[in-house]
């Protein structure tokens, strides 16, 4: 079967889901550190396909306003004998004292198909009673860090060391588009230990707090741990070559320009405190 993850909470089953064909020769194009397996990357494409055109059959707005403050609606999607759910929201403009926009949810998923991060779940525009939006692919997961820490599960000693490349890696997406939301509900956990990351509508700021500095620093609030301490060296490579027509060809559509002059000031920000800690700690020590 291929999976996708989403904590199976709100007394809702699972789906039925696409079968594959594993593709061998995949696995060794797939980066150390991506999220996804080769057969979740592979059927990207298809579920991005599924998520426009396939058939609503059901739809509910099971959230409280605590739980999801732009009030999403869960779609039951059917096309082919396959069902599915998926999250579609369309916020815009000011909310509970936030900026929110559905393009950046957009955004942020081609931005993480362009770096081969592969922690978020595919994501298209679908318009759902008239009105254009977000349509993410709804995945079941074990559970989220909120549960996780609530419950004081313990990641398995054979673990922590992926788990916490996981959170580097994290803070370096979270840093680029500028998402100071990432709340533990946000974080999806996988049998198998993997980290999915879901819900970027409070992303792509561009306001001098977004473009002068990193959320994950030093200073960080809640300490110095919140940092990238290491990255992938092939990540590394790969900021270094967004510019604006990259930007542009990625997700122009969804963003504006001030938007994307303020991530690639970010990108530079990233690179130049990645560049400082090679410096002074050895690039074998930041880079892997």
């Amino acid at each position: 079967m291929e999976n996708f993850y989403r904590e199976g909470g709100h007394g809702m089953k699972k789906q039925i889901m696409i079968s594959l064909v594993f593709i061998l020769f995949l696995g060794f194009n797939l980066p150390l550190y991506a999220q996804f397996t080769p057969e979740e990357v592979e059927a990207r494409g298809k579920w991005e396909e599924f998520l426009m055109t396939a058939e609503v059959i059901d739809q509910s707005q099971p959230f409280s306003d605590r739980e999801a403050v732009t009030n999403p609606w869960v779609l039951t999607l059917e096309k082919d004998g396959v069902t599915n759910r998926a999250i579609w929201k369309n916020p815009e403009g000011r909310m509970k004292g936030f900026a929110e926009n559905w393009r950046w949810e957009i955004a942020a998923y081609r931005l993480d198909k362009y770096l081969n991060l592969c922690m978020v779940p595919p994501t298209v525009e679908r318009r759902f009673e008239g009105n254009r939006g977000s349509c993410q692919l709804w995945v079941d997961s074990m559970m989220s860090l909120k549960k996780k820490v609530e419950d004081n599960v313990k990641t398995p000693s054979y673990k922590i060391f992926y788990w916490n490349r996981d959170l580097y890696l994290q803070r370096l997406f979270d840093n680029l588009i500028a998402n100071e939301d990432r709340h533990q509900n946000q974080y999806l956990i996988t049998e198998d230990w993997r980290m999915i990351l879901i819900d970027h509508s409070r992303t792509f700021r561009t306001s001098g707090k977004f473009t002068k500095k990193l959320i994950y620093d030093e200073k960080y609030k809640e300490g110095p741990t919140f940092v990238m301490k290491e990255v992938p060296k092939v990540m590394y490579e790969k900021l270094k070559t967004l510019n604006v027509d990259v930007m542009k060809e990625i997700a122009g559509e969804y963003l504006t320009e001030e938007e994307i002059e303020a991530t690639l000031i970010r990108r530079d920000l990233i690179i130049k405190w990645l560049d400082e800690r090679i410096k002074k700690m050895g690039e074998e020590k930041v880079l892997y």
